[in-house]
């Protein structure tokens, strides 16, 4: 986010937005296995190995 400039309010929110959904729904996370908060759900229930 330190690398846009932001014109107006509306185009920091619509630019947050974009960041939020990337972080929350595509980019890998470590704690989860490194994977996409996408794949963690999809996988919950299913019998898998244990993360290390």
């Amino acid at each position: 986010m330190d690398q846009d400039w932001f014109l107006s309010l509306d185009d920091a929110r619509s630019k947050c937005e974009v960041y939020r959904r990337e972080y929350n729904e595509e980019r890998p996370h470590n704690a989860i296995g490194n994977k996409t908060p996408m794949e963690f759900i999809k996988s919950i229930g299913q019998p898998s190995r244990p993360m290390v």
